[in-house]
């Protein structure tokens, strides 16, 4: 009987053993996930490109304008190109040897006509100091504009 007994207890030792291993494996814990990276700064916008203006009274006019909003001088494509085209037909090379200036040694010279002493009181720095430039006499007559009549859009006639 004893050994019946041994033998009952190792049977089911056995089978205790077997169900232990026929229960599936305690599954490990997931491992942490990775602290996620950061996202990489964008890179810096490129600097906006100088405009370019093209060598005609179109492009002079554009560029001027924005030399005077840079320097607050007032005046509108409109009042520069009726100027320019009363005054030199729009031809930066405009010399006029007949008027009162021209007799007094200063003729006017350029898109607006301007004579010597005018374009070195008003000449704008940004602009080459140069009476036959297109951009800088165009800047310093409306310099003169503004200061004389309040903008070169003000100018109607002979200034």
């Amino acid at each position: 009987e004893r050994a019946a007994l041994e033998a009952e207890a190792e049977a089911e030792a056995a089978a205790e053993a077997a169900e232990v291993d026929a229960k599936p494996a305690a599954e490990p814990a997931p491992a942490p996930e990775p602290a996620p990276e950061p996202e990489p700064e964008p890179a810096p916008a490129p600097e906006p490109a100088a405009p370019v203006y093209p060598d005609n009274l179109d492009g002079w006019i554009r560029e001027a304008l924005d030399i005077m909003a840079q320097h607050g001088i007032p005046g509108t494509y409109e009042g520069l190109h009726r100027n320019i085209m009363r005054e030199s037909s729009g031809d930066p090379n405009a010399i006029n040897l007949w008027d009162i200036n021209a007799i007094n040694g200063t003729p006017s010279i350029g898109l607006l006509q301007v004579i010597q002493p005018t374009f070195d009181a008003y000449h704008v720095p940004g602009t080459p100091y140069d009476l036959y430039d297109p951009v800088a006499n165009i800047v310093a007559a409306a310099n003169y504009a503004w200061d004389r009549y309040g903008s070169i859009d003000n100018v109607n006639g002979p200034y």
